[in-house]
């Protein structure tokens, strides 16, 4: 189950860039052993030492030296890479939000230092989540900035750092004295910076989503900058290309599940006496269950490029300045709900149904096929699907905006 997989099966069906016969070759590479690493839990420094090495996170930077491909094209890129080994794609969800909200179109002489390091293959890392807050998305965090001299110091501790342990810089989420939030980015080698990899979770167990400390941290005065409509956490449906990212490595895992579900079928020696056909690959019932599997897993990448496009489209009237702006923005939260709720459903089935091709064989822990639902279970369980569905169900019915923070 962990041979390499041919170059064909991470083709881009949407080709957006020359170097994409590399891409394919680098997601075949980080495909290799990944079902051994999550068992091993070995931890995938050396795959992201590719990514940075491909200037992977460089893809939505415009200009010269950067791709400047689009939302839609770079989600197509995340689907393929999720595919490959979904920890990765995961590791890098935080960073392609950091530079869509922040290094893309930076705002100062510091922000084109980050755009540059981007370019030059660095990952940034977030630090964002408290536990103190019974609601959980809440923007105002206990984590404090003061005022030092020529700058700041930091202070607090953050959790479900996804990313942060592989990354170069961190972004973090701040409180000032005056109640004012915002953000800095820092190097995370900085003193006074602790990166614990205690995340114990079932699944996406090597995405290192433990705990970050900051402990009396220096912060340039310019490394840091309040929330405003210049950054996305001051801007309604700021988190929705976040959210969908999520759920884009689920539609990838899903594609993992055909993959292996086929290779499964093929791989068979032995049926039940009472099958239809000798052949496992001849059986109707199974070919029937990869089948379903297939279509499953192009509904998820439709899904989510659909709602990429929408994203595209909000982006755009933007940075316009256009007055449709808000419109846009909301109809794609919209349709990145929608996205969720569909390719959640149809990865967590598949992720139980490829067993439905593979016989009791196929739950040796060898084979660690139960890696896909329990990777999946654990992304979709980042918010809930209910609380998406009855947004939807009263924006349809009453007309009600989709609330407009955290995890929309």
């Amino acid at each position: 189950m962990n041979k390499p997989v041919a170059p064909t099966a991470y083709r881009l069906s949407h080709p957006v860039d020359p170097r994409l016969p590399e891409l394919n070759a680098l997601f075949d590479q980080i495909a290799v052993g990944a079902a051994d690493r999550e068992q091993e839990r070995t931890l995938p420094f050396e795959a992201i030492d590719l990514i940075k090495q491909a200037r992977i996170g460089a893809l939505r930077i415009p200009g010269e030296n950067g791709t400047g491909i689009s939302i839609r094209d770079l989600f197509d890129i995340a689907i393929r890479l999720a595919a490959a080994d979904a920890n990765v794609a995961h590791i890098l969800r935080n960073h392609f939000t950091v530079v869509e909200q922040l290094v893309r179109h930076p705002v100062n002489g510091r922000a084109r230092d980050w755009q540059q390091a981007v370019l030059n293959g660095a990952l940034i890392g977030l630090a964002t989540t408290e536990l103190a807050s019974p609601k959980v998305g809440n923007v105002a965090p206990d984590t404090t900035l003061t005022p030092d001299g020529e700058g700041y110091r930091l202070n607090g501790t953050k959790y479900y750092s996804t990313g942060t342990l592989y990354a170069d810089y961190v972004l973090v989420r701040f409180s000032d004295p005056h109640g004012t939030t915002g953000a800095a980015v820092i190097p995370v080698d900085r003193a006074g910076i602790e990166i614990v990899d205690d995340w114990d979770g079932m699944g996406q167990r090597l995405t290192a989503s433990g705990t970050t400390h900051f402990r009396n941290v220096w912060v340039e005065r310019d490394e840091a900058f309040p929330d405003s409509t210049e950054f996305g956490y001051g801007v309604p449906y700021s988190n929705t290309f976040a959210q969908l990212f999520l759920t884009s490595v689920n539609a990838g895992i899903l594609s993992a599940i055909h993959r292996d579900a086929v290779a499964l079928v093929r791989s068979r020696h032995r049926t039940f006496y009472y099958a239809p056909t000798e052949r496992a690959v001849d059986d109707p019932i199974l070919q029937q269950t990869v089948g379903e599997i297939s279509a499953a897993a192009f509904a998820a990448e439709a899904v989510v490029l659909a709602a990429a496009s929408a994203l595209d489209v909000a982006t755009a009237l933007a940075e316009a300045r256009d007055s449709k702006a808000g419109d846009a923005a909301h109809r794609a939260a919209l349709l990145a709900a929608k996205a969720k709720i569909t390719v959640d459903e149809l990865v967590l089935r598949a992720g139980s149904r490829i067993f439905d091709v593979g016989g009791a064989s196929a739950t040796r822990r060898g084979n660690n096929l139960d890696r896909h639902w329990r990777n999946a279970r654990t992304l979709s369980s980042h918010n809930p699907v209910t609380l998406k569905a009855r947004a939807i169900g009263d924006h349809d019915v009453n007309g009600t905006p989709l609330p407009a923070k955290g995890f929309f």
